[in-house]
C-alpha cells in the first residue's frame, strides 16, 4: 500500500516586469511587506525580446527576479499568485502613469527538479490548480 508524503518545501522567486525604475522599486517593497523577505535580488535588465507587454507597460520595461527567503509549501502557489495579481492591481491605482498594467508579477517555485511558474491563463500544458489558477512547468533541472 502506497504511503502518502507531505510535499518538500520549494523555493519561491518572482518574476518582475515593470515599466520604470520607480515601480519596479515599489513592486519589490510590496514583494517584501505581502509575501516575504527578499534573500536574492537580481541585478535589473531590459526587457527587449518580445512586444508582448508593451500594450500593457510601455516600450521600456525592466526586467528582475527576487526569492523569498522562507521556502514553502508548493501548495499555496495559486493563493500567492492571488496576492501578486492584488499587488499588480494596487500599483497600478499608484502610478502616474496611464499604463493598465505598469508591473506585471509571476511567482513561481524552484524546486530540485523544476521551475514552475503560475498563471492565470490556460492552455493546453497548463496545470489547473484550483482558486482559478494554472501552473506550467518553465524549466526542468536536468544532470
Amino acid at each position: 500500500m502506497w504511503k502518502l508524503k507531505a510535499p518538500k518545501p520549494v523555493k519561491l522567486i518572482v518574476g518582475i516586469l515593470a515599466a520604470d525604475e520607480p515601480a519596479r522599486g515599489e513592486a519589490v517593497k510590496m514583494i517584501e511587506a505581502r509575501i516575504g523577505k527578499c534573500d536574492l535580488i537580481s541585478d535589473v535588465w531590459p526587457f527587449d525580446q518580445t512586444d508582448y507587454y508593451r500594450d500593457e507597460a510601455g516600450d521600456n520595461i525592466l526586467r528582475q527576479f527576487v526569492s523569498i527567503e522562507k521556502l514553502i509549501d508548493p501548495g499555496k502557489l495559486a493563493d500567492i499568485k492571488h496576492d501578486t495579481n492584488k499587488l499588480e492591481q494596487k500599483l497600478a491605482k499608484q502610478s502616474a502613469s496611464d499604463l493598465s498594467r505598469p508591473v506585471n508579477l509571476d511567482p513561481g517555485l524552484i524546486g530540485p527538479s523544476k521551475l514552475i511558474l503560475a498563471t492565470t491563463k490556460n492552455y493546453s500544458h497548463r496545470i489547473y490548480l484550483g482558486k482559478k489558477m494554472y501552473a506550467e512547468v518553465t524549466l526542468i533541472f536536468d544532470k
